[in-house]
């Protein structure tokens, strides 16, 4: 049987990116022949992948990109397991992959992106780090004619806006880009919000009026003056704006003969089921199997 030696061991590990008992074990499998253990690593990973991939990750980062013109942005949100990794060096190269992939090709959504050649890095990936990856989604956000697009990415990268404006400059936009990262707008303009959630939140008003015991005509002007509120304080333009909540983001707009167009907002993991571990009872239930 072959010597297997640190050295091959080593070579191995950064031929393929995996873990040094992974490639040692590689090794032996094939008596030291190094090719066929890159081969035998490749099928064995392609196993490791498919069954980690089955875990939820929903921690990650969004990422964005705009054109030197202002004209087109994109948001892409890429997920791992944990928020340790997420901020990995080589999560973060592989979220920076699948952003210029994104930005290059605006017609690719992200299960064409992966199967163009990415989720073989993806795959890598996994293996390297031990959780799942996954190029979650990705947004594309052009400029309307006479406007320009902006964007703004958290310092945490959890948070990406892009926002479309008719008129301003790429400071309005980015600015209205961070309000909407921190306030989180449901709607451009009040005339946006949906009938059904107006109908849904007039039946929780209506059910907090009627608790009181006041007449049903007050209970009606109630419900309307709560639905004037709740459309204020989820629609962007009429929020105070965030680093001047003296005016609105409105007047903030029109005071540069702008207006917004359209925006765009995600956040890593969000509607996604975060699966909660309880690690003492796994332990637990290892010890009883043993």
């Amino acid at each position: 049987m072959a010597q297997i030696t640190a050295s091959m061991v080593r070579e191995l590990r950064e031929r393929t990116g995996l873990g040094m008992m992974d490639c040692k074990q590689a090794l032996v499998e094939v008596a030291g022949d190094m090719e066929r253990a890159i081969e035998h690593l490749r099928k064995v990973s392609g196993l490791k992948a498919a069954k980690k991939s089955e875990r939820v990750a929903a921690q990650g980062v969004v990422l964005s990109r705009l054109a030197e013109d202002g004209s087109r942005g994109v948001l892409v949100e890429v997920n791992c397991e944990t928020d340790f990794v997420a901020k990995d060096e080589n999560f973060l190269a592989f979220a920076e992959q699948c952003l210029a992939g994104a930005f290059a090709d605006p017609e690719l959504d992200a299960a064409e992106l992966l199967s163009g050649g990415i989720d073989n890095q993806r795959e890598k990936l996994v293996q390297k780090i031990g959780e799942n990856v996954n190029l979650r989604r990705i947004a594309h956000l052009g400029a309307v004619a006479g406007g320009r697009v902006g964007n703004y990415v958290h310092g945490n990268r959890k948070i990406g806006v892009l926002v479309s404006l008719t008129g301003g400059d790429e400071a309005l936009a980015r600015d209205v880009a961070m309000h909407v990262a921190a306030m989180n707008p449901l709607v451009v303009r009040g005339d946006d919000v949906p009938q059904d959630v107006l109908a849904k939140e007039s039946e929780i008003y209506a059910a907090q009026a009627r608790e009181s015991g006041k007449p049903e005509a007050i209970i009606e002007k109630m419900i309307t003056g709560r639905l004037r509120k709740y459309v204020a304080e989820v629609s962007l333009l009429q929020q105070p704006f965030v680093k001047n909540p003296d005016v609105s983001v409105g007047e903030l707009v029109r005071g540069a003969d702008a207006d917004v167009a359209q925006i765009l907002r995600y956040e890593a993991g969000e509607g996604m089921e975060k699966k909660q571990e309880d690690f003492a009872a796994e332990v637990a239930a290892q010890v009883e199997a043993n």
